[in-house]
């Protein structure tokens, strides 16, 4: 059994209803990637799934909302799955902050559908009431990680004195920018980009010399 957020006791999914709603989930981004959030209708996604009838999306979520907010969390676990090792690998505060940049644009090289379906719902979902996947709260847990980042490579003394916030909102900046980047000029070696971004930011940060 599984407990809601509610508090309420419910049943647990059977294997093929969880399988089902990860089909959907998958058809869903790949129709959010290709069509933007607008245009990414049931009838779209139970069409690239191969679902006889959107009735079937409807079992399974309530509605939208609800499928975009799986699919929302279902892609920040791939993103933290494939970070965790290279940020616990790191032993310093330059390390991770290496690590944190050429970590999350190897994952857009890897999963470039999931992270232009990710930029699509940020960009166009409202929930009922006006809420957005990305508000202020997102961006404020997203740039403390880096700030933290800063603040004990100051302490340690890696790092120069300088404004955390505006270098923690440049960094995230040039890594979620990445998907418009990509629209404007598809064949951008991201790695090559990503080494640049690394070098940039390095010099940026590095203390000077006594």
């Amino acid at each position: 059994m599984q407990v809601s957020t509610t508090g309420s006791v419910v049943p647990e999914r059977s294997f093929a209803a969880n399988a089902r709603r990860s089909q959907i989930v998958e058809a869903a981004i790949e129709t959010i990637a290709e069509l933007g959030y607008g245009q990414a209708s049931f009838a779209r996604m139970a069409e690239r799934a191969g679902l006889s009838s959107t009735r079937l999306i409807s079992y399974h979520f309530a509605g939208k909302a609800e499928l975009i907010e799986q699919i929302v969390s279902e892609i920040y676990a791939a993103v933290g799955e494939f970070m965790a090792p290279r940020m616990e690998a790191a032993s310093s505060s330059a390390g991770l902050l290496e690590a944190y940049i050429v970590g999350v644009v190897e994952f857009m090289v890897a999963h470039p559908t999931k992270m232009k379906a990710l930029l699509g719902i940020f960009l166009d979902f409202r929930t009922d009431d006006g809420g957005r996947s990305y508000d202020e709260e997102t961006e404020q847990t997203t740039v403390s990680r880096l700030e933290d980042i800063l603040r004990s490579g100051q302490v340690s003394g890696e790092f120069r004195q300088f404004d955390t916030y505006v270098m923690a909102v440049t960094v995230q900046r040039s890594v979620d920018g990445l998907p418009f980047l990509l629209e404007g000029k598809p064949d951008l070696d991201l790695r090559s980009y990503a080494r640049e971004l690394v070098t940039l930011f390095d010099l940026a940060t590095r203390r000077e010399a006594s």
